[in-house]
């Protein structure tokens, strides 16, 4: 009777026991296995700190009384673009019209110079013309205005072949003492043309400025000779193909 008395208490322990362990496993099973978080769910410490400058948020004394700044190399570059876009092509325009008329200018202006009869001067393009003209010209200013008192026909005759017009008298009147003075003297004038250059050649007609030096000797009793130089222009005309003095400049006016 004992016996049987001590089983069932010995079965009744450790069925309690046993359900005692069962309830503490289970409670242990329930406090350590955390919840699955949800979708929305975040814990405190994966979220990020926030600052002034990242979350948005200003900190104190900043931004107080300052209108808020805008980029500055997007919205003005785009404005830039555009204005360059819409003027570049009317700027264009403006050149062309304007180097248009100034070509038209030109040439209306550079047509006017050349029917102008002043204006027909080809010294510096026809180079044989100008040639032709210096070599001429040179010869005939150094027989002229050369004089001896031994043969005055020579002077004579370069007189008649070198000067027409107005230069006949000119070029009387400038040797009019040298003439008088010269039997007496025994004078002896040379002149030697040492550079000439035309400043004008327009068909038939010329103007030339003349450097020359001139030796004037006397050869009576007691020889003397003086040098002297001369600067003068001269009008030359062709005729008969050939050149002549036509006028005498001495730019004594």
């Amino acid at each position: 009777m004992s016996t049987t008395r001590h089983l069932v208490n010995r079965q009744r322990r450790l069925a309690t026991v046993a359900a005692a362990e069962r309830t503490a496993t289970t409670a242990a099973t329930t406090t350590v296995t955390p919840e699955p978080a949800g979708p929305d769910t975040e814990s405190e410490d994966s979220r990020p700190e926030t600052t002034g400058t990242a979350g948005g948020e200003i900190p104190e004394g900043e931004g107080e009384g300052e209108p808020a700044r805008e980029p500055e190399d997007k919205a003005p570059r785009s404005g830039r673009s555009l204005r360059l876009g819409i003027s570049l092509p009317a700027v264009l325009c403006v050149l062309t019209v304007l180097l248009g008329s100034f070509a038209a200018w030109s040439f209306t202006s550079a047509g006017s110079l050349r029917d102008e009869p002043g204006r027909q001067n080809t010294a510096l393009t026809d180079i044989s013309r100008t040639s032709e003209v210096k070599g001429q010209i040179t010869e005939a200013v150094g027989a002229v205005f050369s004089y001896n008192y031994a043969s005055p026909a020579k002077a004579d005759s370069a007189v008649k072949t070198y000067l027409v017009g107005k230069a006949v008298q000119q070029h009387k009147d400038m040797l009019a003492e040298v003439r008088a003075q010269a039997p007496k003297q025994k004078l002896v004038l040379t002149t030697t043309v040492t550079e000439s250059g035309v400043e004008l050649l327009d068909g038939d007609r010329a103007r030339l400025l003349i450097f020359a030096d001139q030796s004037n000797t006397r050869t009576g009793k007691s020889e003397e000779t003086t040098y002297a130089a001369a600067m003068f222009a001269v009008d030359a005309v062709r005729r008969g193909g050939s050149w002549r003095i036509s006028a005498i400049d001495t730019f004594s006016r």
